[in-house]
């Protein structure tokens, strides 16, 4: 039985994750579902469609099961992945899928002894940073590291880094409301 830890994803998640990360290991297809799950979280990402579908609360996600397993199965997934999101669908979680995702890559990380850092910045990273941030965080003492990358234009500039239960603000957006709230204590 794989064992639920906690760390880095929701209960919900944990469960979700755990349920495909035995099945996956049990079939032996561990590393294609992790590198499959990676992929279906871009395509959400990347296809602002898509990610409109799976957000909208409104989406009547069983008239849509069909349609979604054909795409994803044309799209070459494995049949686990299809199922998958179909268990998530028919269990009312579409709206939950990036999270689910999420939660499944920091269970796998976990298991592999790597630490999740989730990254979110104003502007997707060059390659230049994410190697000079992979380097600051092995100095300090983070061995394995694996990056989840999401991009918010709303920060302005600078990033928002999450490690564990740490998380490392140095957005723009945070520096403009600190200013802003000292401003109106010294008025």
């Amino acid at each position: 039985m794989v064992e639920i830890t906690g760390k880095g994803e929701t209960r919900l998640s944990a469960r979700y994750a755990a349920a495909l990360y035995a099945l996956a290991a049990e079939q032996g297809i561990l590393n294609d579902v992790t590198a499959q799950m990676e992929a279906l979280g871009r395509l959400i990402a990347e296809h602002p469609d898509i990610a409109r579908m799976v957000h909208n609360p409104l989406t009547d996600g069983p008239k849509i099961a069909h349609a979604i397993s054909a795409a994803l199965t044309a799209g070459g997934f494995l049949p686990v992945i299809v199922n998958f999101v179909n268990v998530a669908i028919a269990n009312r979680r579409l709206k939950d899928l990036p999270e689910l995702i999420t939660g499944f890559a920091a269970y796998a990380a976990e298991k592999r002894g790597e630490i999740i850092a989730e990254i979110t910045s104003a502007h997707a990273l060059t390659d230049l940073q994410r190697a000079q941030l992979r380097a600051r965080l092995t100095e300090s003492g983070f061995g394995a590291v694996k990056f989840i990358e999401r991009v918010d234009a709303s920060l302005l500039g600078g990033l928002i880094l999450k490690i564990g239960a740490k998380i490392y603000d140095t957005s723009l957006k945070s520096r403009l409301n600190r200013l802003n709230h000292s401003l109106k204590g010294a008025a």
